[in-house]
């Protein structure tokens, strides 16, 4: 990887060029792979709700009306303005500094709770193997110890991040390649003997879509660190494309792999992997898992941090965040930002699960439209704007393209509706952290008049 020039500019500093290592492709595609999946991790509650059948099918048909349309309109917007705070600057672009702000604050405040599913599911997995660990105060200095390992990784820049991931990618995975391998070994040998196709006798249905959506989510996170990306012209749309294709492959092989071997759906909730780990392969594949688990969960947290740091940076360039969040270290990393982003994520680690992927949908999914909206708007506005890719289809394909997620985000919200946060409907408690946006805005635009006078 070679040195390049990465003129940083903006409001706040010189200006002058600075001296960057930028992310190539292949780190691009699994920093990418870890900010949407991680890997089969998180799956196993969409088997244990819906039985192998129905998980399936949602696993194959939920990329087709979420993160196709979505890819697409990240591969138009991304080589179109290829800038450092991605849909931040995408939307402020189209509808102008208070969208902007909306857009930057709903997604950071869907990632005070999507940041702490990763530390969280760590130390599920850990659980299976060590207990002792992960009960009590253990189990809070490891969620802590991910943040701050994420933190320090992150100061280091984006290509060692980069970089990280595509080795945590293939060693994360390693155990999974030989679950596959052992399924398929002994169904040539013993034969398979398939679990039954249908649904467990408690079904759920409407849980195993949310957490397929929230296991297919986050495409748009790569496009905020453009700046620091090797001709992000070229490279987004083709991250986007190897991506999907390789988070499908991890999501399907190895559900068909257990699902040959005749291990009941029942068994399947947030960690039994190990379990089926140690089912075909014994004690030391259920470590691996383990093991593969936890660094899982780091390289998601640690690509999530290097994507989401940069929406402060970037506002506070635009003198919509405090001034403090724009410093950065000589290597162009936003220091305050990501040691204040760290520390809001840390806060919403007591939080379960299931309310964390429920909040996050609904916030997050109210961020996703509007970037379909900008995506349209930008198409008014400013038709000359060179693109060059374009969602096909014209201007009916740039309004049809975002169809399909907003339907689902609208089913998200539906099936949020019995979800409770301390005594406020999880839906109530999101419209309030949503709804503070225009609040903090209004607060931002007038510290801002009164350090002018």
């Amino acid at each position: 990887m070679t040195k390049t020039a990465v003129g940083w500019g903006g409001s706040a500093g010189s200006g002058r060029a600075r001296v960057s290592r930028k992310m190539q492709l292949l780190p691009l595609i699994c920093a990418t792979y870890f900010m949407v999946s991680g890997g089969p991790y998180g799956l196993e509650d969409i088997i244990g709700k819906a039985g192998y059948g129905r998980a399936m099918a949602l696993l194959l048909l939920v990329p087709l009306f979420w993160s196709l349309p979505t890819s697409l309109m990240i591969g138009e917007l991304a080589t179109a303005i290829p800038m450092e705070g991605g849909f931040y600057q995408w939307v402020r672009r189209a509808m102008g500094p208070f969208w902007g702000f909306q857009e930057a604050w709903l997604s950071l405040a869907a990632s005070v709770f999507d940041m702490a599913i990763y530390p969280t599911t760590f130390v599920l997995y850990l659980s299976h193997v060590a207990p002792w660990l992960t009960t009590g105060y253990r189990g809070w200095g490891l969620k802590l110890a991910i943040v701050a390992i994420s933190a320090a990784w992150n100061l280091r820049g984006a290509a060692s991040v980069g970089i990280g991931s595509v080795r945590m990618m293939m060693i994360s995975l390693s155990p999974f390649v030989v679950l596959i391998g052992l399924a398929v070994w002994r169904g040539m040998h013993e034969g398979f003997l398939p679990a039954a196709a249908g649904a467990p006798e408690t079904v759920d249905l409407s849980g195993a879509l949310l957490v397929a959506l929230w296991n297919y989510m986050g495409w748009d996170n790569a496009s905020t660190i453009a700046q620091e990306v090797e001709d992000p012209q070229r490279n987004y749309p083709r991250a986007m494309l190897w991506s999907t294709l390789a988070v499908m492959c991890v999501y399907t092989l190895p559900l068909a792999a257990v699902w040959a071997m005749g291990i009941a759906a029942e068994r399947f909730s947030t960690g039994a992997w190990v379990d089926a780990a140690a089912l075909l392969g014994g004690g030391g594949l259920a470590l691996a898992v383990v093991l593969a688990g936890s660094l899982d969960g780091l390289g998601t947290f640690n690509a999530l941090t290097l994507s989401l740091t940069r929406l402060p940076y970037a506002m506070a360039l635009d003198g919509l965040a405090p001034r403090l969040l724009a410093r950065r270290l000589a290597n162009g990393v936003p220091w305050a930002s990501v040691l204040v982003c760290g520390l809001g994520w840390a806060l919403a680690l007591g939080f379960t699960f299931e309310r964390l992927i429920s909040i996050d949908l609904v916030l997050y999914g109210a961020s996703l439209v509007l970037e379909f909206v900008a995506l349209i708007v930008l198409r008014v506005r400013e038709p000359e704007l060179n693109r060059p890719f374009r969602v096909p289809g014209g201007m009916a394909g740039a309004v049809l393209v975002g169809v399909g997620p907003t339907v689902l985000i609208g089913f998200a919200l539906w099936a949020a509706r019995g979800e409770v946060v301390g005594v406020l409907p999880a839906l109530v408690f999101a419209a309030l952290v949503g709804g503070a946006g225009p609040l903090a805005y209004g607060l931002m635009r007038i510290g801002k008049a009164r350090a002018a006078v």
